[in-house]
């Protein structure tokens, strides 16, 4: 079914003449020193999207190594520095700044009617602090790489002799830009929303990235901790994690995990916001459940700083920890389903337009139903006994961050793209690289949780011949998924050259962020926006007073 969307027909000023936030001025400096939070966004995308390249890049040379069961290509030891490479690029400079950090410097404002975020200058500062932290993890590729896995797991990342420090100094700013994104969009939200934008007016997608901001706040200091003790205790030897000074290594487990387990809900809440967006649009319907997808996501944020036991389940704690960390791991369950249910009530007899934002979208919701519920079958402590650190987690954690968080992203992506730069990709390559993708993910890692539960062990660069098979095929539909982002990143690149105009409400959007021109200017707003009605309302939505309806 398609939907009877009314478009506009208001070109950006990238052709039309227009002053925008794209030329209002030039040159590299006018970018180096910028405070406008939409380059900033758009400075964030392409960093993040280098880093999910390169990323990329490792996995598909991991998969190609696990052709045959001897290793195709490196030595183990190598192969441990290259899948150690793929997890920390795609985890620490890709998944959890991705979403916040360039779509949601990007939309935020726009959706509450600001001019900016609260601190334009503190905004600038998070993005150097990321291009800091991204240029140490290079230098540490050259300082001789390290192999210690992407968990960085003491005590062997105390006693390998490769660039550990350097890595985690990166890792120790990324923190500090990631607790400076959150606090800056804590304090946009409350001091910046538009006369009459109240709390449950708010779109989702603020609420998901204040919820995110939140945990950036909380969580990410104990990160830091982390990885200063591990360069302490390399540097000095103080016993706090090394067993042979007295230390406990399984310490610094719970230090990481800690943290890591909101950092879950850091790269995935994001993605529900942007979900829940893309649903209603492209559904032309409110969003069913509107407030109790919002206390959801708070509700998520609070919960998953109690959780973080469950990654330790064969680790020796008590009998009683493993019970309650394996019942917090039922309950989070609820918010996160509340959430599911609301998107497919919400798409349940819509005007649906199965544009592209709309089919990653679509995607979005089969695959986190499928991360989902597998991360309900490892909270169960006799199964999780048997699959901990096998390829079933493996698969696992690849459905929840890689499939769901990147389809959201991508979704965002095509979603907003208008609106950035006043044109339009092509449409049919965006659906047909959508399909490539969808089809290559999953013949990637279907296979992984049929080996998984057949005992495969992960990060093991030989493996028995029996599962020969199900790596040749993870392998094949790793390059069928790295065909199709390769072709979306090509039609994207090309339609700013290329597309044709976007209209100012492309897709008929509601929220204020379709109200400003396209792409925005300077100040977003010529005048301060008033919101009166409620959100997602499109009964009441009324274009004439700024745009032209077209057949």
């Amino acid at each position: 079914m398609t939907t009877h969307t009314p478009h506009v027909d208001v070109h950006s000023g990238a052709h039309t003449g227009t002053t925008n936030y794209l030329n209002n001025t030039s040159g590299f400096m006018s970018w180096a020193g910028t405070l406008d939070h939409k380059r900033i966004g758009l400075m964030y995308l392409i960093g993040v999207s280098m880093a999910f390249l390169a990323g990329g890049i490792f996995a598909l040379l991991v998969r190609l190594h696990l052709w045959s069961p001897d290793g195709a290509l490196f030595t183990n030891e190598a192969y441990n520095q290259i899948f150690t490479l793929h997890g920390a690029f795609m985890v620490f400079l890709f998944v959890i700044p991705a979403i916040p950090a360039s779509l949601g410097n990007m939309v935020l404002p726009l959706m509450l009617g600001a001019k900016d975020v609260a601190l334009p200058r503190l905004n600038l500062l998070s993005f150097y602090l990321w291009v800091t932290g991204a240029a140490l993890a290079m230098y540490s590729i050259l300082a001789g790489g390290f192999d210690t896995g992407w968990t960085f797991y003491a005590p062997y990342s105390l006693y390998t002799n490769q660039a550990v420090i350097s890595i985690g100094l990166g890792i120790f700013i990324l923190g500090f830009s990631s607790i400076f994104t959150g606090l800056n969009f804590i304090v946009t939200t409350h001091k910046l929303r538009a006369p009459g934008l109240t709390w449950f007016r708010m779109p989702l997608f603020v609420w998901a990235i204040y919820a995110t901001s939140i945990l950036q706040v909380l969580a990410t200091p104990v990160l830091g901790i982390t990885v200063a003790l591990v360069a302490l205790e390399r540097t000095y030897h103080i016993g706090i994690f090394d067993p042979r000074l007295g230390g406990d290594p399984v310490l610094f487990e719970h230090f990481f995990w800690f943290y890591s387990h909101p950092a879950v809900y850091i790269m995935v809440l994001p993605a529900f916001g942007i979900i829940s967006e893309c649903v209603s649009v492209h559904s032309r319907k409110p969003l069913f459940g509107y407030k109790m997808i919002a206390f959801s996501s708070l509700a998520i944020a609070i919960i998953s700083f109690l959780v973080w036991g469950h990654h330790m389940f064969t680790s020796g704690q008590s009998t009683y920890a493993m019970f309650a960390f394996s019942f917090l791991t039922f309950f989070v369950a609820i918010p996160t389903a509340i959430k599911e249910f609301s998107w497919v009530a919400t798409v349940w007899k819509g005007s649906i337009d199965l544009n592209s934002p709309m089919l990653y979208t679509l995607a979005f919701l089969i695959i986190f139903a499928i991360g989902g519920l597998t991360g309900v079958i490892l909270g169960v402590l006799n199964v999780d006994i048997h699959l901990h650190d096998t390829y079933y987690v493996v698969a696992h954690f690849h459905y929840v961050m890689m499939g769901s968080i990147s389809l959201a992203f991508f979704a965002g992506l095509h979603h907003w793209w208008p609106k950035m730069f006043g044109v339009m990709y092509n449409e049919s390559l965006a659906k047909l690289a959508c399909a490539i993708i969808f089809i290559g993910f999953n013949a990637t890692f279907i296979p992984q949780f049929i080996m998984g539960s057949r005992g495969m062990p992960r990060r093991y660069a030989e493996y028995a011949a029996e599962y020969q098979p199900f790596h040749q095929a993870s392998t094949i539909g790793a390059m069928i998924l790295g065909c199709g982002v390769a072709l979306m990143f090509g039609y994207l690149l090309a339609s700013l050259f290329a597309g044709k105009k976007a209209m100012q409400n492309q897709w008929g959007g509601v929220t204020l962020d379709w109200m400003t021109p396209t792409p925005p200017p300077l100040e977003n707003f010529h005048q301060t926006p008033v919101w009166r009605g409620e959100v997602y309302d499109y009964s009441t939505l009324d274009l004439r007073s700024t745009q032209t309806p077209v057949s």
